[in-house]
């Protein structure tokens, strides 16, 4: 097992953890019942693929080069040595989820070869970019796993090869990341700007200068700028607003906080700034917002 450790101007800056689940699970396939507290696991990446079920949670993922909600019903396919993290929400302290961990070198380089396993194999490929299972795909896919979990010996492999199949063949499956950079291979194993989204999500709430992201993705502050628009298509500041909008409307729907105490508590300086922010990522005010919020929920 190895753990990167990133020391920059004496600040610890986070772990990226490589693991190997299924060695230490002494079994190719491994299906677990995850009912860990607020999903604790630092980001990291191991060998082998993952397929996650939320069943019950909500709040952000890492999943490479990006970051997103996740909700209860969201099913994940993370690919071999791609780094993630599962960020829950502050105030969800029983989230639920079944993962499959299995490693595509159980099977040999033959049965890839095969005709009738190249969509299979395509899959495997697709998933170092992580992918989303939508629409009726996630259903099926998800009252399997749950029956997954009470299979054993062939019947579990069996079971999650018919999973695997249905997802390769499925048209609901989604991109996560940008591109196919992400889950390179090289000495860290994680992609460099990896820490700056797992940075910008624990500490959206303060302010964050150009300089500080900057360093801890090792690079100018140009270089920075010109990579993290390539990547996600957004400034670096449109990047942390909409973090913070995201945060304010989930306030705004399940808080009875006022406006003023809101947008303080989500990193804006002033409730000017963040009224414009918001209306200009929601297309409402944030009192517009709530009221809405409110009309579906009666």
């Amino acid at each position: 097992m190895k753990t990167l450790i990133l020391l920059r101007k004496q600040k610890l800056l986070m772990k990226v953890l490589q693991t190997d689940k299924t060695h230490a699970l002494q079994s190719c396939i491994a299906v677990l019942k995850n009912n860990e507290k607020r999903f604790s696991s630092p980001l990291h990446c191991h060998p082998e693929l993952e397929l996650v079920f939320i069943k019950s949670g909500s709040g952000k993922k890492v999943i490479g080069d990006t970051i997103d909600e996740f909700h209860t019903g969201d099913i994940v396919l993370v690919g071999s040595a791609l780094p993630h993290k599962w960020i829950c929400d502050n105030n969800d302290q029983s989230p639920s989820s079944i993962v499959a961990y299995f490693n595509k070198d159980a099977f040999s380089e033959g049965f890839y070869a095969l005709k009738e396993s190249q969509k299979l194999a395509n899959l495997f490929a697709k998933a170092g970019r992580g992918l989303n299972i939508t629409g009726s795909t996630r259903q099926i896919v998800g009252a399997k796993m749950e029956r997954l979990t009470k299979k054993s010996g062939l019947k579990k492999i069996i079971g999650l090869m018919e999973i695997l199949h249905i997802i390769s063949v499925s048209k609901e499956v989604d991109y996560i990341t940008y591109d196919n950079n992400t889950s390179r291979s090289n000495d860290s194993g994680v992609d460099r700007l990896a820490e700056v989204y797992h940075y910008i999500a624990e500490n959206f709430q303060k302010d964050i200068s150009l300089h500080e992201i900057a360093s801890i993705a090792s690079l100018t502050e140009p270089a920075f700028c010109r990579l993290f628009k390539k990547r996600t298509a957004k400034s670096f500041v449109e990047y942390v607003n909409e973090i913070r909008i995201s945060a304010a409307c989930k306030d705004l729907q399940d808080t009875d906080l006022n406006v003023s105490a809101i947008y303080s508590r989500c990193g804006f300086k002033t409730i000017s700034n963040f009224n414009k922010s918001f209306k200009k990522v929601t297309g409402f005010s944030p009192k517009e917002y709530r009221q809405n919020m409110q009309l579906m929920q009666d």
